[in-house]
């Protein structure tokens, strides 16, 4: 027994792989509270509606409905300056001021619950918000070495499930006030803990500190500083900050002019918006009713807290099998199944609305197994995959620029849509809304297996000689890894 454990520790000490965990897991502790935060409406609706609750009055639908939609709009208008920002003043800057943005968003709904707090202490997690969905996917990729680039960027999404799956298990069975002093804890001993953290060797180069780039790479790496191959990684970053000195400063106009870049781009921001337009948001707003109306035939009594929680123990469960996977599949085909599945799912959940709707008989596990496959397909690669590709698609000069903005018309999305849907399901009904939404699911599965290159391994020289139609570029030495910035 001793001698596999033994090498199993080896294994993950090689190369600095439980280092790097480490790191990504201290990197995407905001986006789990983030996570939580997005979560905690979903349980404590009740409570904050109950005229006997800890509010100072019972707070209406519509306080909720801008609650909700209100977190997605500050990342709309300073979404496009929070990659600049970021190349500035670096990646460790902003994921704590991610946790501080919300320690004040906790701290004001622990000194009050009338409904102006509540939406102001949406607005600030808004910039939460547009700090962590930006700078995280960076963090994340500058600090992966190639074999596990993958899977720590996955761990955005899984980190963001968990949040949800925490909080909907602890509104279940702590008092409201034990959840709020849990939640504002996580964002202060996180800022506590992170001063301890070192930058991405990658900004560290950038702003010329090359003996801290050192030491980081080295930690990193679980390696010596004056290790050779360490030494050629810092060399390799050196050459890419001398060529990026020499060209113009990045901006959208740059961005869009060079051709291939901007053929990244368009491909970059397709995924993204496939993957936020799929109609996750409805599936998980109607997984309540999808939940009732199934126990009228298979006997399937849930509390709405106990729904929440089999819905976050899904997303989880598919966030940690994308972990696991990412690596082994590829980008490419992995968001090309679940992006399927998903589609599936949802074209089996609106016809059997339109079906029951018109007074015919289906059963009623069907929408169950459907939504449930639906929650764990969009988790296990539909969600996090796209966000590796973005990160993997551009060099560090336009990966914060190429980020933020597409962060921004993502924010928008889900702002329109968590506004929109309501009127919408009205006009339309469910049963053709959730068609609708497998139609978008479609549609980018089959733009993900026509234009959507494989990332896995490749530098982004290699990837945009794919893109321009060239031959892929072989390494010079097989199994030679090369620095991926």
């Amino acid at each position: 027994m001793l001698v596999p454990a033994a090498k199993w520790v080896a294994t993950i000490n090689e190369g600095g792989i439980a280092n790097q965990f480490f790191m990504a897991l201290m990197v995407t502790i905001p986006v789990l509270n983030f996570g939580m935060l997005l979560g905690w409406q979903s349980p404590m609706t009740p409570v904050l509606q109950d005229p006997n609750g800890p509010a100072p009055e019972p707070i209406s639908d519509e306080t909720l409905s801008w609650m909700a939609a209100l977190t997605f709009l500050p990342p709309i208008f300073c979404g496009f300056h929070m990659g600049g920002m970021i190349d500035k003043w670096g990646r460790k800057a902003f994921t704590m001021l991610t946790s501080l943005f919300l320690t004040i968003s906790w701290s004001i709904m622990l000194l009050t619950l009338r409904p102006w707090a509540l939406i102001a202490s949406r607005v600030v997690a808004g910039f939460a918000c547009a700090t962590c969905y930006v700078v995280t996917p960076l963090y994340l990729k500058e600090i992966a070495s190639d074999k596990v680039r993958g899977a720590l960027g996955s761990l955005f999404i899984l980190a963001q499930n968990l949040g949800y799956l925490l909080i909907y298990l602890s509104g279940d069975l702590l008092p409201f006030a034990a959840v709020m002093w849990m939640c504002t804890a996580v964002p202060v001993l996180h800022l506590l803990a992170f001063l301890l953290m070192p930058e991405t060797p990658v900004f560290l180069i950038k702003q010329g500190k090359l003996k801290e780039a050192r030491e980081a790479l080295a930690w990193l790496r679980n390696t010596t500083i004056d290790d050779k191959n360490l030494e050629e990684a810092i060399k390799e970053l050196e050459r890419e900050e001398e060529y990026t000195k020499s060209m113009k400063q990045a901006n959208f106009k740059s961005l869009v002019q060079d051709k291939t870049r901007f053929k990244a781009f368009r491909i970059a921001v397709n995924v993204m918006l496939s993957q936020e337009t799929c109609g996750y948001l409805v599936v998980l707003t109607y997984a309540g009713s999808i939940f009732e109306k199934a126990s009228d035939s298979i006997n399937l009594k849930l509390s709405p807290n106990k729904q929440t929680i089999v819905v976050g123990t899904l997303q989880l469960l598919g966030s940690i099998v994308a972990s696991c996977i990412v690596e082994k599949t590829g980008r490419k085909w992995l968001l090309a199944v679940t992006s399927l599945v998903t589609g599936l799912s949802m074209l089996t959940l609106g016809g059997w609305f339109l079906v029951t709707g018109a007074g015919a008989w289906m059963p009623g596990w069907l929408p169950v197994l459907a939504m449930c496959t639906c929650i764990f397909a969009d988790a296990a690669g539909y969600q996090p995959v796209p966000y590796v590709i973005m990160s993997e698609l551009f060099s560090f000069q336009y990966r914060g620029v190429a980020t933020s903005l597409i962060i921004s018309g993502t924010a928008l999305s889900d702002f329109a849509q968590t506004k929109a849907y309501d009127p919408l399901l009205k006009l339309l009904g469910i049963h053709w809304v959730f068609i609708i939404f497998s139609i978008i699911c479609f549609l980018g599965t089959f733009y993900t297996i026509m234009w959507v290159p494989e990332t896995k391994g490749r530098t982004v020289e290699e990837i945009y000689a794919i893109l321009e139609g060239k031959k892929e570029i072989e390494d010079e030495e097989a199994g030679k890894e090369v620095s991926r910035l």
